[in-house]
């Protein structure tokens, strides 16, 4: 799969989010909720932590993902990053967060693992923004297919809120 493929397939991803009101009706792995620290505050968590190994033309494995990553699932995090493009620009129950603001990315070379598919906390929306964003959210592990059953993301946020 090429970035090109890839970006297509996120657009198409982001556009069935908005026109459907996010709701998926795909099997969500079983993730207890787990503290989110000590504290009680969110992890503070980047697409760094998100990243795993794998070749532009592996088709996508859960065992791939790292037992860290793992953990993460089920937990209260904090993540920055960038809206992706929608056609909605107000009232977003549901965009995709993506790593980069698509100058690096989102070109030739774009990663599974650079984006976090991100749904507002009931009765939150958010508001397009070209700037960098903080979300706040419950990461659990969804795998998003396209119609030719390409996997496009791989990571729920749900109960969102934009900071």
């Amino acid at each position: 799969m090429n970035g090109i493929q890839h970006l297509i397939g996120t657009l198409i991803l982001s556009m069935l989010c908005a026109s459907m009101g996010c709701e998926r009706s795909s099997v969500v792995a079983s993730t207890s909720e787990k503290a989110s620290n000590a504290s009680g505050e969110p992890r503070e968590t980047s697409f760094d932590d998100l990243k795993f190994e794998m070749e532009k033309t592996d088709a996508f494995k859960r065992s791939m993902l790292t037992p860290k990553i793992e953990d993460l699932f089920g937990s209260k995090i904090h993540i920055r990053g960038y809206m992706f493009p929608t056609l909605k620009r107000q009232g977003l129950t549901g965009f995709v967060l993506v790593r980069d603001n698509l100058e690096c990315c989102f070109g030739p070379g774009a990663a599974l693992y650079d984006c976090v598919w991100v749904k507002m906390r009931k009765g939150e929306t958010a508001e397009f923004s070209i700037r960098p964003i903080a979300v706040e959210g419950v990461l659990r592990f969804e795998e998003f297919a396209d119609m030719d059953g390409t996997t496009r993301a791989i990571y729920l946020l749900e109960q969102g809120s934009v900071d």
